[in-house]
């Protein structure tokens, strides 16, 4: 892979623990940047060898409750006390919802909601506040194709309503964002072999391969290539963009 630029840049990543996340965090610190990482759970052990390879103070991780607005809202102020500036945000983070539109609990509905859509909104909204007074910044949100789509065998309705608000969301951002020189894309990825997929089972995948141009899914790394040009400096030009990178899944103009 060949590394971006992120010399000095400060990075918040959601799910940075997790499939996609991982090479986004490992790409802004390779590209000289450094990350804080948003996790509900104790995530040391899992980035020890980041400390132990980029050192202490250049990937920090806290603690954050998805479906909490409050929890958000808390510790992103305390990462823009302690870091003074944020240079980007990178929404990795989300669920999958599989029921049946006709068996979709109205837990499940407002869990999904909660975490794949209003954490985003939240923590959009204190960074934008706080790039608007810094000069701006890059916004990175992660859908998926179920946004476009309507959902499909891995995630169904409530999931292609969440993402689809995320990338109305991105929209709209972006359309506030620019006199503040803050850019703001969405990259929606189709099948990427991480363990939200892993259980899919054979069938499934096989029918989500058909309707695939190449006939493959993603490793993460490809996906986290996309992510990591929405936040650095080589899409300076690009705002308001909702991205596939699906393998030619949708095709769209």
């Amino acid at each position: 892979m060949i590394s971006m630029d992120f010399t000095g840049k400060n990075a918040i990543v959601t799910g940075g623990t997790g499939g996609i996340g991982t090479p986004v965090v490992r790409g802004i610190l390779e590209g000289g940047g450094n990350v804080i990482i948003t996790a509900r759970h104790n995530a040391a052990e899992a980035i020890a060898p980041l400390k132990a390879e980029f050192g202490n103070d250049r990937v920090k991780v806290i603690s954050v409750d998805m479906l909490d607005p409050e929890s958000i809202r808390a510790a992103y102020a305390k990462t823009v006390e302690e870091m003074g500036k944020i240079d980007i945000l990178i929404n990795v983070a989300g669920i999958v919802s599989t029921s049946p539109f006709s068996e979709l609990s109205q837990e499940e509905w407002d869990k999904t909601i909660a975490v794949n859509l209003t954490a985003v909104y939240v923590g959009c909204q204190v960074i934008f506040n706080h790039m608007k007074e810094n000069g701006g910044g890059r916004i990175v949100n992660v859908s998926s194709v179920a946004g476009k789509v309507g959902g499909g065998l891995l995630g169904t309705a409530a999931y292609a309503a969440s993402k689809a608000g995320v990338n109305a969301l991105t929209k709209a951002i972006a359309k506030e964002g620019g006199k503040y020189k803050i850019n703001c894309n969405s990259v929606c990825p189709s099948l990427t072999y991480t363990k939200m997929t892993a259980g899919l089972g054979d069938e499934k995948v096989e029918k989500i391969l058909n309707a695939i141009q190449l006939h493959r899914g993603a490793q993460p790394q490809e996906i986290a290539n996309v992510i990591l040009f929405y936040a650095s400096d080589l899409a300076s030009f690009c705002t308001g963009e909702i991205t596939d990178a699906d393998g030619g899944l949708v095709l769209d103009g």
